[in-house]
């Protein structure tokens, strides 16, 4: 891809496009917020797929488990969003993590990633949201590393590039794929967590006066969110990131309405934590201030409408 298409496709889309969702949904809140979100935004994002992607935390007992998970999740939300024919193109994703930088983790979720890319062209690119760890849509790159002329990748991981460390969740778990998308030249837009993402969020009183008994879809939202915070929170004050709604929040972020974002070098992922840097490497576009109201806004009206 040359330098001037690859930064074109580094901006906001214009018009409606076509979108893949990785989700490890069952992990935590946030996700069964962004797939609703994109759910609720015909008008601009024409859903392909919804890759469940692997997790491994208290909430799972292996990566493979929290793949299974998510993949149960996914089809949760659909049906509460009467989103049922949406099902059959829902993939189960890796079960595994990346075992390093050049083999890639077999699944259905990357072959139909690489299978659906080869519909689109660098001029009319699939766009691809990623809110996990990353291993399925690297392993898709390493089978077939053309994919990167076909799609534009939209990833929630990492930190900021400020932060102290980078231990970030999504990244963490697969450095391995984190260095792949990184590297590879793939036009990516990076999200980052602790300094950016981590502005956006909801606090219970907003939940249950925007959304809990509105319709099957936002209670459920509202009372998985008010139910987890209580496990941690009851009797105090607390709000929670929404992360993942970021992520579709790109998407819809015309005219800078709802983030704001630079182009920088692609930094470089290390296995110790931290991040490199090369002022001579392709440019990724990376997000640094999220416009909290304004973005939380759509996000409810597009929830209760």
């Amino acid at each position: 891809m040359d330098q001037f298409q690859l930064l074109k496709n580094l901006e906001v889309p214009t018009g409606k496009i076509d979108v893949v969702l990785d989700t490890d949904a069952y992990n935590e809140i946030d996700d069964q917020f962004a797939i609703s979100y994109m759910l609720r935004s015909p008008e601009k994002l024409n859903v392909r797929a919804i890759l469940a992607a692997p997790f491994f935390n208290a909430k799972s007992t292996s990566p493979e488990d929290g793949m299974e998970r998510s993949y149960d999740e996914i089809l949760k939300i659909l049906h509460l969003a009467g989103a049922d024919a949406l099902k059959e193109h829902v993939l189960r994703g890796s079960r595994t993590y990346l075992p390093n930088e050049k083999e890639p983790v077999d699944s259905p979720a990357a072959r139909a990633l690489v299978e659906l890319a080869a519909e689109y062209t660098t001029e009319h690119p699939l766009y691809v949201v990623a809110i996990g760890a990353i291993t399925n849509v690297a392993s898709a790159l390493l089978m077939d590393p053309s994919l990167k002329e076909r799609i534009v990748l939209v990833w929630l991981g990492g930190h900021s590039i400020n932060n102290p460390d980078n231990a970030e969740f999504n990244l963490k778990q697969d450095v391995a794929a984190a260095r792949i998308v990184f590297g590879c030249g793939v036009p990516l837009v990076q999200l980052p967590c602790t300094g950016v993402v981590s502005t956006f969020t909801v606090s219970g009183p907003e939940l249950e006066y925007w959304l809990a008994g509105k319709n099957p879809l936002s209670d459920y939202l509202a009372r998985n969110t008010i139910n987890e915070a209580n496990s941690y929170a009851a009797g105090r004050p607390w709000t929670r990131v929404i992360w993942d709604v970021t992520a579709i929040g790109w998407l819809l972020n015309e005219k800078d309405c709802f983030m704001r974002s630079r182009l920088i070098p692609s930094p470089i992922p290390e296995y110790d934590n931290h991040y490199a840097f090369d002022p001579r490497r392709h440019f990724i576009r990376y997000v640094y201030s999220i416009q909290r109201d304004r973005l939380m806004q759509d996000l409810f009206e597009k929830l209760t409408r």
